[in-house]
């Protein structure tokens, strides 16, 4: 086994817990300044994260419910692109407001990463600008080598592209890097890779199929908020998980 020389994070859900009360939010915004009376609930949401990528989702819930407002399948194309530009903007706004925090242990897990001499990187099908803002804003201090997001791959989670783009880009076989992921659909796609995965559940994920990861906990913990593990085991786990014991596990 190789030696473990790269971490990749999913972004929503992983380090911050963006999706309730983040992209739902935004999204419900969006859909008022276009006019719409249409309002994504909580548990409505949770079944559209099933489908990966915002206009996705849209598209979706055209086919399935219907906007408030009747559309052709050439007005709803258009409008997509024009909701998911005014969406993300009012989800930047939403992360740069410091309203989204990050999950507990993220920030100290990524810097561990980063002193122990791994290259990190961002794989997210969420928009370029959302993870900008986050990478470059929030996570400021913090150096990533790829960050891999929105349309850079044609096709999204739970297909292996973007796990498999990051691979050829930082120049790594399968068993040199782990993923962090939230998901059914992110823990497919990683595995799909041939990567081994560690998944830090939240609300919307804890009761998915997640048992193809190799390690899952409630989060990486810290002291404000310990983790559970939920499978697998770490050495020396006190409620915080810790790069090394998961290169020791893996390497």
């Amino acid at each position: 086994m190789s030696k473990i020389k790269a971490v990749f994070f999913d972004q929503d859900g992983v380090i911050i817990d963006t999706e309730r009360d983040g992209h739902r939010v935004s999204f419900n915004m969006t859909f008022k300044e276009f006019g719409f009376t249409d309002e994504w609930s909580v548990e409505y949401y949770h079944e559209l994260l099933q489908i990966a990528g915002g206009k996705e989702r849209m598209k979706h819930h055209w086919k399935t419910k219907g906007f408030s407002k009747p559309l052709t399948e050439e007005e709803i194309d258009n409008l997509v692109k024009e909701m998911h530009k005014r969406k993300t903007a009012l989800f930047v706004e939403l992360i740069e407001s410091g309203k989204l925090p990050l999950r507990p242990g993220i920030h100290r897990f990524m810097q561990e990463a980063l002193d122990a001499g791994l290259k990190i990187a961002i794989c997210t099908t969420s928009n370029e600008q959302a993870a900008k803002a986050i990478t470059e804003k929030v996570l400021a201090d913090i150096k990533f080598d790829e960050v891999l997001a929105g349309d850079i791959v044609r096709k999204k989670k739970p297909d292996p592209e973007i796990y498999n783009l990051a691979l050829s880009k930082l120049g790594l076989q399968p068993d040199e890097a782990l993923v962090v992921e939230d998901s059914k659909n992110g823990v497919n796609a990683a595995k799909a890779a041939g990567l081994k995965v560690i998944v830090t559940t939240n609300g919307y994920t804890e009761n998915e199929d997640v048992n193809a990861g190799d390690i899952i906990v409630s989060c990486l913990g810290d002291e404000r908020e310990k983790a559970n593990l939920r499978k697998g085991a770490l050495e020396g786990f006190d409620g915080i998980v810790h790069i090394k014991q998961l290169l020791k596990l893996f390497g």
